[in-house]
C-alpha cells in the first residue's frame, strides 16, 4: 500500500478500518505484512483464474464488516516504473487503445468484480490521483524511518456507486475512461505543478495520531526497560551479545522491507506483442492476463 494512501486514510479517520487488495507475497513482510494478514486484507496471486473466487469471497465478507471501512484497490495492479509504462504504451498501441503517458493500463476484471459484489452496501468510489511535485523527493519507507518529510499533491473525486454502469463490461469501460482522464490530469500537473486552479488545502498533521504515537512509544520503552531489568540481559557480556543479535535481526528484517517497498524491485512487466494479422487479441501484461 502506498504511503500517501495511508496518509489519506489517517486523515479521514479510517486508518483502523482500512482494507486493501494486495499481492499475496505482501503478507509475508515482517510486521506490516503480518498485520495486513490479521486485518483480513484480500490477497491475490495476480492470476484471474486463481483469484476470481478468492476476490469475490473476500468482498462478500465485507458486507458484515462491523465498522465503516475503506477498501483500497490499486487498479493498475502493480507499481509504476518507466519500464512498465513503456510496456503499457506498446500494449495500448498494439490493441488500438489510448496510449498512456503517466499511468499504466488498468486491470479491469478485478475492479468490475469489486463493483458488482459491493454495489449494494458501498455508497461511493473515491478516485484518488497522487502526484509528486517537481524537485521533491518521493515518499519512501527509508525516508519515513529517517524522519524526513515528503510533499505530495492529491486529487480526489467522488463517484456515487449508483451512477456507475450496471454490466461488468460497461464498468470496465468506465474504469478505462477514468484512467484516460487521470492521464490528462497528470499532464496538467506536470505542466502547471497543480491539478486545478483551486488553491491547495494543507491538511496539516492530526493531533490524535501524534498522541497515539507518543503513547505507544512510551509504552514500548517502558516495557523494554522492565524486560531488560527483569532478565538482566545487559548485566553480562552474554546478555549484551544476545541483545545485539536481536537488534541485528530486526535491522535486517527492516532492510528487507525497505528493499521490497522500492518500485524498481517490483515484478518486471513483459512487453505486449503486436496485434496479430488474424485479428486474434492477445492480452499480456506482467505475469498474467489483465484483470
Amino acid at each position: 500500500m502506498g504511503f500517501s494512501s495511508v496518509y489519506l486514510y489517517q486523515h479521514s479517520g479510517c486508518l483502523g478500518s482500512t482494507l486493501a487488495v494486495m499481492k499475496k507475497s505482501s503478507k509475508f513482510l515482517p510486521v506490516i505484512g503480518w498485520s495486513m494478514w490479521f486485518s483480513e486484507y484480500v490477497f491475490l496471486e495476480r492470476s484471474w483464474a486463481k483469484d476470481e473466487n478468492t476476490l469475490k469471497a473476500g468482498l462478500k465478507r465485507l458486507k458484515d464488516f462491523p465498522r465503516p471501512f475503506w477498501l483500497a484497490l490499486f487498479v493498475e495492479g502493480t507499481r509504476f516504473t518507466q519500464a512498465k509504462l513503456l510496456a503499457a504504451q506498446e500494449y495500448a498501441a498494439s490493441m488500438g487503445l489510448p496510449v498512456p503517458r503517466n499511468v499504466l493500463i488498468p486491470r479491469t476484471k478485478g475492479f468490475a468484480a469489486a463493483v458488482s459484489n459491493m454495489r449494494s452496501f458501498v455508497p461511493a468510489i473515491y478516485d484518488v490521483t497522487v502526484a509528486i511535485p517537481k524537485n521533491q523527493p518521493p515518499p519512501t519507507m527509508l525516508r519515513i524511518l529517517k524522519g524526513q518529510s515528503s510533499v505530495v499533491h492529491v486529487h480526489i473525486k467522488r463517484h456515487l456507486m449508483k451512477e456507475l454502469p450496471e454490466t461488468d463490461d460497461d464498468v470496465a469501460k468506465w474504469c478505462r475512461d477514468v484512467f484516460v482522464a487521470k492521464d490528462a490530469l497528470l499532464d496538467k500537473h506536470l505542466a502547471d505543478g497543480t491539478f486545478s486552479d483551486q488553491e491547495f488545502q494543507d491538511t496539516g498533521r492530526p493531533i490524535k495520531s501524534l498522541l497515539v504515537v507518543i503513547s505507544w512509544s512510551c509504552l514500548l520503552l517502558f516495557g523494554a526497560f522492565k524486560f531488560f531489568k527483569w532478565t538482566s540481559l545487559l548485566s553480562s557480556w552474554k546478555g549484551v551479545a544476545f541483545s545485539a543479535a536481536g537488534l541485528a535481526i530486526v535491522t535486517l528484517l527492516m532492510h528487507i522491507f525497505i528493499l521490497f517497498s522500492q518500485s524498481e524491485r517490483s515484478t518486471p512487466t513483459k512487453v505486449a506483442p503486436s496485434r496479430p494479422k488474424s485479428g486474434v487479441e492477445l492480452s499480456v501484461t506482467g505475469r498474467d492476463k489483465q484483470h
